[in-house]
């Protein structure tokens, strides 16, 4: 019986924090069907992030980089199940771990890295489909995302078109590209009718009718709100697809790209390229002028994530032991 799980895993500048949202996703469902969670990793830099683990109550433990030093962190906290939720964790660490004694759950975008596990689990579009080197259980596409509780609590109410779209503008909690500004600069440049309201950690002038604030956690309910959102094809893009918002994408870091090009290639959201240019702002002004094409959009999306991927994760993951 699993009554102890670890959750490996790192937020930070350098390195956003979809590892902790979708991760912070499973602990709430591990919660509240009497596990104990603990995240064990590296915040450093991010105080939104290790304010997500403090609201919850998550306790959060230092976690040494070694992949032996991580398995006997394990065995100190007598943990039964550990959670893998990070690229910079050494190829091999689920394997160290698995020697003592404890299950392995490893969350990853395409390829496993050098990970061992129990199980695996890729919630992307589309990974059902795809190949995996590995003869191993799977848990594989949008059936499997995880979502929080903030976000499968809401679900998003169409109003009347309104004449000036409210948009929202958002790339994690950190931004680690640093690209906000010039996406807000691209959204200005279409000329046309819009109100944004723009999420960015660090503060900058914006011109026109924009809004910058900092991370915060009404972000599922500013998305519920949006006409539009532009953000980058991470995480947050599962719950975008279960609120039916429609979405303009771009990618940031590699891993990313396999959502993009499923969703964008699927007609499922928006595509902007990889970065602001001529077309990435000829298509804002496409979708700022035509509500028609915004909805079709979401139209699509939505439905294609139930909320209830990570009852399915939790059950396979409690199933181990």
């Amino acid at each position: 019986m699993i009554g102890r799980v670890g959750v490996r895993c790192d937020a930070g500048a350098g390195r956003g924090v979809g590892h902790l949202v979708r991760c912070v996703a499973l602990a709430e469902e591990l919660r509240g069907r009497g596990v104990e969670v603990s995240f064990l990793g590296d915040l450093a830099g991010s105080a939104w992030a290790r304010a997500q683990l403090l609201a919850r109550g998550l306790p959060l433990v230092p976690a040494p980089a070694e992949p032996g030093r991580l398995a006997e962190l394990a065995g100190d906290l007598r943990l039964d199940a550990v959670v893998l939720d990070s690229y910079d964790l050494a190829p091999g660490t689920g394997a160290r771990v698995r020697q003592t004694g404890a299950a392995v759950l490893a969350i990853v975008d395409g390829d496993p890295l050098g990970q061992e596990a129990d199980v695996y689990l890729d919630q992307n579009l589309g990974a059902e489909l795809r190949p995996f080197p590995l003869l191993a259980e799977r848990l594989a596409g949008v059936r499997y995302a995880l979502l929080r509780d903030s976000v499968r609590r809401l679900r998003r109410v169409a109003g009347p078109r309104r004449d000036v779209p409210r948009v929202l503008c958002f790339f994690g909690g950190t931004d680690s590209a640093g690209v906000t500004p010039a996406w807000a600069e691209a959204l200005g440049a279409t000329g046309l009718p819009f109100r944004a309201t723009v999420v960015s950690p660090r503060p900058f002038a914006a011109d026109g009718p924009i809004t910058v604030i900092p991370p915060t956690d009404r972000l599922p309910e500013l998305m519920a709100e949006a006409d539009l959102v532009l953000t980058a094809a991470g995480s947050t893009i599962w719950e975008l697809l279960y609120l039916g918002v429609p979405a303009a994408l771009t990618w940031v870091t590699g891993n990313q790209l396999i959502g993009y090009e499923a969703l964008v290639g699927g007609g499922i959201a928006a595509g902007l390229g990889p970065a602001p240019g001529a077309a990435a702002t000829e298509m804002l002004a496409r979708l700022l002028a035509d509500p028609g094409l915004r909805e079709e959009y979401g139209r699509r999306g939505s439905g294609l994530v139930d909320g209830k991927g990570r009852e399915r994760v939790a059950d396979a993951l409690l199933a181990l032991r």
